[in-house]
């Protein structure tokens, strides 16, 4: 069991019966009153922010997260297949798990699995990852030197908005916590 006060950003507990990590918080002291601890905090399994206000002294459960390597193998109809790097053990996850992050998933592709407890919850995509152009429209001479884009669809079939010098074939990287465009990668 963990108290307010041993509140530090990162830590993962339990609040209101659901998986909790901190991102903030904040030692309140109004006027008059005890003090509170106000508190921004991110679901582990959904990924959304809440911020809430905890009276000094609550107590909660604190939960054990851990990281394991993984490796994308393949997509077996809707669902995708990774091998744990340590123990070569195969596991199937179902696309809602992963939502935006499957457009980015490749074979081979390296990632990290976050299991809270023994439980898989999310995965962790390298920041940058390189791509290549599967299709996209050619573009007109002379446009190097400007700020439009065009869309584009990358070798795992997701949709991106690149500028209009990139053409079918180019590697490029892109962002994967935001799916944006980053450079060409330069042969």
């Amino acid at each position: 069991m963990v108290s307010t006060s041993d509140f530090k950003n990162g830590l993962n507990i339990l609040v209101d019966g659901e998986p909790y990590q901190i991102i903030w918080f904040q030692n309140h002291k109004p006027g008059k009153g005890g003090a509170v601890m106000r508190v921004k905090l991110r679901h582990l399994k959904k990924g959304g922010a809440i911020e809430r206000t905890f009276k000094s002294g609550e107590k909660f459960e604190a939960l054990s997260v851990t990281k394991k390597k993984k490796q994308f193998l393949y997509k077996e109809g809707t669902n995708f297949n990774f091998m744990d790097m340590n123990t070569y053990e195969q596991i199937t996850v179902e696309p809602e798990l992963l939502g935006e992050m499957a457009n980015f998933l490749k074979e081979n592709l390296e990632i990290e699995a976050i299991y809270l407890e023994s439980e898989l919850i999310s995965i962790d995509l390298p920041i940058i990852i390189e791509m290549t152009i599967a299709e996209s429209e050619p573009g007109i001479k002379g446009d190097s030197v400007s700020n439009l884009t065009k869309m584009a669809k990358l070798e795992t079939g997701a949709d991106i908005r690149v500028p209009l010098f990139i053409k079918e074939g180019d590697r490029i990287k892109v962002d994967t916590r935001t799916g944006e465009y980053v450079e060409r990668v330069n042969n």
